[in-house]
């Protein structure tokens, strides 16, 4: 151990010790909540991970390699890092207790690739989330063995998706990625996913938070999904040219449970939605597209279109902590997003009224945000971007990122209203209220100590069936002062009127 001012520094190696990047995203957010932590990062020993500790200060050994696991860990006292190497040690253990990091299989020597493993079991899905620049190799392999892959990592090469892809559509299999994290597959969520009912609505997503935020509103109107196949969020680029796309409505209009399909992606290339439209139409199953782009309908629209097709009525989407007046403020907005759909859904709603709406993610290039992410105008910020999440564990599952700039935000003078999502479900933080909730109460007292009003406007995407709790969740943000909405779209336009002076 080391000690840095009043911080005490643990840094250990754990050599040829393997886990997922997806698990030790989970290790890294619970050893971080340990009280007394101030920075913890638990991840294999890659280029970029060492380079991201050696930013969050940690002196790493050099002779750390990519098959290397490395714990580290700043906190207030030894008692401290001994508390969080504890709690590493059990989450740790935890996974392979699940078994995703055993020495059997079965009773026999554990497969070391997802070809070996595929042909073993005889899956029809491999779920392969290793650095994206390992994770051809193990996608092609799960091909090779006859299965259908859902490729978790981000990262991956363009090149490599595409070829991935036609190399699926040549043996009537599915690639559901690169870089998709949400997917639902006879009920089973796989990813980020909300827990909703089963039903007649197929879903495509060529969008992760999308695709929860349909599935979601879905879910709150009484209506169930049959599957929800992700594409990946390139997949409707002019590049792969939706090869995914084409694969998944195939087999969904296949499937005797799904009566209608939809497909949600963020903003399409033209030609590629136009040939994807094209080919819908010949499909026995009806299609509805619901592809975000300026002047399209919103994913609420698009839920409230295939309800009317069910001959379900719309419900009134719930809120939250709405006051009957709204407030008066004057200023920007400053979205501070872990959605990069649910990011550029509100861009599209809010330039319909503000204006240009600088990003990183921008809706055109010459809106994009300098590095240092700064702006003296309207903003938001797609904190799930990759560029973001190298090394780092994703914001819905480690929201320290956001909270950071909450509270930047909170001290702005140009700053009236900051619009956030909140992304419950399977694989997202355990209770992000709990983080949130405090620091939205903070950031407004510290501009309510400057004589302004801010408000903090949320959308709360989940379900009563998941494990976060909703109602609760949704409580605990409104008692902090939030306006909560369950419509990404809703949330949107009420922050955009109070900026704008309008009412609701």
């Amino acid at each position: 151990m080391s000690a840095t001012g009043t911080d005490v520094h643990h840094v250990e190696v754990r050599r040829g010790r393997y886990v997922d990047s997806v698990s030790l995203m989970q290790v890294s957010a619970t050893v971080a909540g340990t009280p007394g932590v101030h920075k913890a990062q638990v991840a294999m020993a890659t280029e970029l991970n060492l380079d991201v500790l050696t930013g969050m200060g940690f002196e790493i050994p050099a002779d750390a390699g990519p098959n290397d696991m490395v714990v580290a860990v700043s906190a207030e006292s030894d008692d401290a890092v001994a508390a969080a190497l504890a709690v590493m040690e059990d989450a740790v253990a935890s996974i392979g207790r699940g078994g995703g990091s055993g020495d059997t299989f079965g009773g026999e020597p554990a497969p070391r690739t997802t070809r070996w493993a595929v042909e073993r079991s005889g899956a029809p899905l491999a779920v392969v989330s290793v650095p994206g620049e390992h994770a051809f190799a193990e996608a092609m392999g799960a091909l090779d063995a006859g299965s259908s892959v859902l490729v978790f990592s981000d990262n991956v090469p363009l090149e490599h998706e595409v070829l991935l892809k036609r190399t699926a559509a040549d043996r009537g299999l599915l690639v559901m990625g690169p870089d998709c994290g949400t997917a639902i597959v006879g009920g089973v969520g796989l990813g980020f996913a909300n827990v909703v009912r089963r039903g007649p609505v197929g879903v495509a997503a060529a969008s992760g938070t999308g695709a929860q935020q349909f599935t979601s509103l879905l879910h709150t109107a009484g209506v169930g999904v049959s599957h929800c196949l992700g594409l990946g969020g390139r997949d409707l680029s002019e590049a792969v040219g939706g090869l995914s796309a084409r694969a998944a409505l195939a087999a969904l209009d296949a499937d005797p449970a799904t009566e209608v399909i939809v497909v949600v992606s963020k903003p399409p290339h033209p030609a590629v939605a136009a040939d994807l439209q094209e080919y819908a139409a010949t499909l026995a199953t009806p299609v509805h597209l619901v592809l975000l782009g300026a002047g399209q309908p919103t994913i609420t629209a698009g839920v409230e279109k295939v309800l009317a097709e069910l001959g379900v009525d719309r419900p009134a989407w719930p809120t939250w902590g709405v006051p009957d007046e709204a407030p008066r403020v004057s200023g920007a907005l400053r979205g501070l997003f872990a959605g990069g759909t649910l990011c550029d859904e509100s861009m599209l709603i809010a330039a319909e009224t503000l204006g240009d709406i600088r990003s990183n993610i921008p809706l055109r290039p010459e809106l994009a945000l300098p590095a240092g992410l700064e702006h003296d105008g309207h903003l938001m910020i797609d904190f799930g971007d990759d560029t973001l999440t190298q090394g780092r564990p994703h914001p819905m599952i480690d929201p320290g990122l956001r909270l950071a700039r909450l509270e930047k935000e909170a001290a702005d003078p140009a700053t009236s209203v900051v619009l956030l999502d909140v992304v419950l479900g399977h694989g997202a933080h355990a209770d992000p209220a709990g983080d949130l909730a405090p620091a939205v109460a903070a950031a407004r007292r510290t501009a309510a100590d400057a004589g302004r009003e801010l408000a903090v406007v949320i959308s709360l995407c989940g379900t009563d069936a998941d494990p976060q709790g909703l109602e609760a969740q949704a409580a605990a943000l409104a008692a902090a002062g939030a306006s909560v909405f369950s419509s990404n779209a809703a949330a949107t336009r009420y922050a955009v009127a109070l900026v704008s002076g309008g009412q609701r």
